[in-house]
């Protein structure tokens, strides 16, 4: 996996008026930081840094960030977001070597198109969209295909069942379900409520009280008759 350069500004400020007059100018406070070095406060151009983390290996993108001369192998940690706009805020940024096993986390992506579990209405369950791999920072994949074009009703794929790239683990339970071929839902219609169950219940009670009522008054007609004989 290729780094990609971001030049970043060192000797900022710290302390949040500083980090907002950074992020009104366009840059990200942000801190390098790992393998013993003291952690450095920088800042990073927030449209740079977009670009870096949009190509395809997304977040674990290898980041050679300049430094006064000095080049930085990083990955982008602990990405603070706006809670409102979702914009990024604050970036931690890990110093890594490209001999060491880093975890990394990559998306889980479904292909193919399961015929013969649509044909059953049966429904795709995707349950784990991300996997947490080790591996050395060029072997992280961009992210891990599942091909579910053979998924039937009952079917489960689980993390054992990935087959992952050379030099590339996980320690993830292996039972744990990655996708699930799961039978006929029910529709809205066919939802009862736990109101509609009371009422419907209340309304055979209100049947059994008129029928057994009615059932009362015949036998009294019955007597009556009998006694004007």
């Amino acid at each position: 996996m290729p780094e990609i350069t971001l030049p970043v500004d060192v000797g900022r400020t710290t302390g949040s008026r500083s980090s907002g007059r950074l992020r009104a100018a366009g840059k990200i406070p942000a801190v390098i930081y790992g393998h013993g070095a003291e952690p450095v406060s920088v800042a990073v151009d927030g449209r740079a840094l977009r670009l870096a983390l949009t190509t395809e290996a997304g977040l674990n993108a290898l980041l050679a960030l300049q430094v006064d001369g000095t080049s930085h192998l990083t990955v982008a940690r602990d990405i603070q977001r706006d809670p409102v706009r979702g914009t990024v805020i604050h970036v931690d940024f890990q110093i890594v070597r490209r001999d060491e096993v880093i975890a990394a986390e990559v998306p889980v992506n479904l292909v193919g198109e399961p015929v013969e579990l649509h044909r059953a209405d049966g429904v795709v369950d995707h349950q784990l969209f991300t996997l947490t791999v080790h591996a050395t920072p060029g072997r992280i994949p961009n992210d891990i295909e599942i091909d579910i074009s053979g998924l039937l009703v009952g079917d489960t794929i689980r993390v054992g069942d990935i087959d992952l790239p050379e030099g590339v683990t996980t320690d993830v339970d292996p039972e744990g379900p990655v996708v699930v071929g799961q039978p006929p839902q029910v529709s809205d219609e066919d939802l009862v409520t736990e109101a509609d169950a009371e009422a419907a219940v209340a309304l055979e009670a209100e049947e059994a009280d008129a029928d057994a009522q009615a059932g009362a008054e015949t036998v009294a007609e019955g007597g009556d008759a009998g006694n004007e004989g």
